[in-house]
């Protein structure tokens, strides 16, 4: 009868679990010497120290490790086989480590994020802020603007990836997009507005007051104008094209205008109570917003972990 092993037991688990690097020091370090007194020396340790860890090295792996060799010591066959690999190991760890020491102390290339205004307002900061926690020294630089505006400027190579909503198809050429949340389009007025509080608004509401819109080459201007048809609203009379949010605020807090504009850009408004949406049906505005990277080459290792926050950032609501 022919029984298989697994290449990785429950058994060979159970021991790498318990070898620790103070094990593989100790022993590395007392083969290179051929004396326990000296690896002691070299490691800052008691030469009790050093023969308790051997012998609890030997214990793990189950097979004398150092013999006797007259007044000195030398490995056993089982000794030579593992010193190979313990070396190898060790050498890999202080690399690693060494690796991550130098992550957090040498600036890396920069990450370039462009983000529209809604995302600006929401999940930039706190993705910022995790992104400096972190350690990493790239440079960060996050440009604000249109849809369309970011998207030129990360095909062209000046922005590593951009967090916006998903472009048109046509639009989309050499481009990737992935998914993180949905947004809609809403009209908001200051708490102190004549309309805040109603529950019905008359169609012609845009003519009455000044409103701030999305530019015409805007992301989301389409999506407006579909709402304004479908609910028979009259265009603005005096309207103010804009994609400055904190234009958008002041604005609102000191006249009786109206802004149409993406929900999460005034989520804590709204939250709050300073700001009110009015009862209009934007339903059919909701879209998708995420990540998007050029198709043909992949962002470097330190955008694709402010990537990452920007995702466990998104999926924690």
């Amino acid at each position: 009868m022919i029984f298989y092993r697994n290449n990785y037991s429950d058994f060979d688990m159970d021991i790498s679990r318990r070898i620790k690097i103070r094990h593989l020091e100790a022993f590395v370090e007392v083969a290179r010497q051929k004396s326990v007194g000296r690896a002691a020396i070299t490691l800052s340790l008691t030469q009790p120290a050093v023969t308790r860890t051997i012998r609890e090295l030997e214990q793990i792996v189950g097979t004398p490790l150092i013999e006797r060799d007259g007044r000195g010591i030398r490995l056993s066959h089982q000794g030579e086989v593992f010193l190979s690999h313990a070396g190898s190991g060790l050498a890999a760890v202080r690399g690693g480590i060494a690796a991550l020491a130098n992550v957090a102390t040498v600036a890396g290339p920069p990450v370039r994020i462009g983000a529209l205004p809604t995302v600006s307002a929401t999940i930039m900061p706190g993705a910022v802020a995790d992104f400096l926690a972190s350690g990493l020294k790239s440079p960060l630089m996050v440009t604000t603007g249109e849809n369309r505006v970011l998207l030129d400027q990360l095909r062209k190579g000046d922005l590593d990836l951009v967090m916006g909503r998903m472009p048109a198809p046509e639009n989309m050429a050499s481009l990737r997009f992935e998914q993180l949340y949905r947004d809609r389009v809403v009209f908001i007025v200051s708490s102190r507005h004549p309309l805040a509080g109603q529950r019905q608004v008359a169609a012609d509401i845009l003519s009455r007051h000044p409103v701030l819109v999305p530019p015409a080459g805007s992301i989301i201007h389409p999506f407006v104008e579909r709402v304004m048809l479908e609910q028979g609203m009259a265009p603005p009379v005096q309207a103010v094209e804009t994609v400055s949010d904190s234009f958008g605020r002041a604005f609102l807090r000191s006249t009786n205008a109206i802004w149409i504009i993406s929900r999460g850009v005034v989520a804590a408004e709204l939250g709050s109570g300073e700001f009110v949406e009015l009862p209009i049906d934007t339903g059919t505005t909701m879209g998708a917003v995420g990540l998007i990277t050029r198709e043909t080459d992949r962002p470097h290792d330190a955008a694709l972990f402010f990537a990452d926050i920007l995702r466990r950032r998104t999926a924690l609501g």
